[in-house]
């Protein structure tokens, strides 16, 4: 409940006073003069003598009620509806093997997994897919609003699982056909890869070319550090050997594909800047919501008017009647 008039209920701060000037008024006021006032003062106390100040208290309650009345109090009921535009996302994970070197804490291919998670508990009213590629690439999951099944298919994405290489243009392509029969204005891919087109049968820019001319924008990301990168392999007779494997991204062509939709390239170094990049990707891919607001507005008033009326009305009838003074 609120009050649309509250500043009167400044009035409130008045009720104190008047009840202290009442009660001084009441033991100042003169009675009958009796020569003698012992036999009264032997008389028993009824329960009416005790109720003497009732209508007093009864004035002062009747007052309260009839501030908070004026006060105006309502009660709002508020309906809100929002309406979404969405976008279509295909997120494109690279699970060759090379994701698996440990320049990322503690791969690539986990923090990669990790943070296209965060960035899929962020969405609100997009649809999202999965595509993952190594030497092919397949549908992990379909364009969907069921963000947690989306979770559960990208936890169980592994590196090894597909033949090993990099289907860069496979996989763009691949997400296209995912995309261009949907009815979504803004159609974005996210393409997160380490390495170098070597697989499929489809050239990168050429997919980009396509995804273009179905006004698909793709974000191209490049997860490594410069240089070399510690990399640890199985041994064929058993246990691991770790070395240094220079870190070799195709940053041209990735560049390329980027700017032939409109979209943009990044580079990735670490987690933090990868789970930065979702962040712009984000801002740069915002839903658009509309929200309106529809308040409606009860007047309560009478709930305080109408007992404050009974109050006056009782104060009245027991003054000028059981509890009327003399003189």
């Amino acid at each position: 409940m609120v009050f649309a008039q509250p500043y009167w209920l400044l009035l409130l701060l008045l009720v104190p006073a008047l009840g202290v000037w009442e009660w001084r008024r009441a033991r100042g006021r003169t009675g009958l003069p009796y020569s003698n006032a012992a036999a009264v003062r032997a008389t028993p106390r009824t329960f009416w003598t005790y109720l003497g100040s009732l209508p007093a208290l009864l004035r002062m309650g009747a007052l309260i009620l009839g501030i908070l009345a004026l006060a105006r109090p309502q009660e709002r009921n508020v309906i809100r509806e929002r309406y979404a535009e969405g976008v279509d996302i295909m997120m494109v994970l690279d699970t060759s093997t090379s994701m698996r070197a440990q320049d990322f804490t503690p791969n690539r291919f986990e923090a990669a997994r990790d943070v296209a998670g965060e960035f899929i508990r962020s969405r609100v009213s997009d649809r999202v897919g999965l595509i993952v590629f190594a030497a092919k690439a397949f549908t992990q999951a379909p364009l969907t609003l069921d963000y947690d099944f989306l979770q559960r298919m990208l936890d169980e994405v592994e590196v090894g699982v597909i033949e090993d290489g990099t289907a860069i243009g496979t996989a763009l392509a691949t997400a296209v056909n995912r995309l261009k029969e949907t009815e979504a204005e803004s159609k974005v891919i996210i393409l997160l890869t380490d390495g170098q087109n070597n697989r499929g049968e489809v050239d990168p820019v050429t997919a980009s070319e396509v995804a273009a001319a179905l006004g698909v924008r793709v974000y191209a990301i490049g997860v490594g550090t410069y240089g070399e990168a510690p990399f640890v392999r199985d041994l064929p007779f058993g246990g691991r050997q770790r070395q240094m494997v220079p870190v070799e991204i195709d940053e041209e062509m990735l560049q390329t594909v980027a700017q032939t939709t409109d979209g943009r390239y990044f580079r990735a170094t670490d987690k933090q800047a990868l789970r930065n990049i979702y962040n712009e990707i984000g801002e740069l891919e915002k839903t658009k919501v509309e929200t309106r607001t529809y308040t409606d507005y009860a007047e309560r008033y009478p709930f305080f008017l109408w007992p404050a009326f009974g109050l006056v009305l009782l104060e009245v009838l027991l003054s000028t009647t059981r509890l009327r003074r003399f003189p």
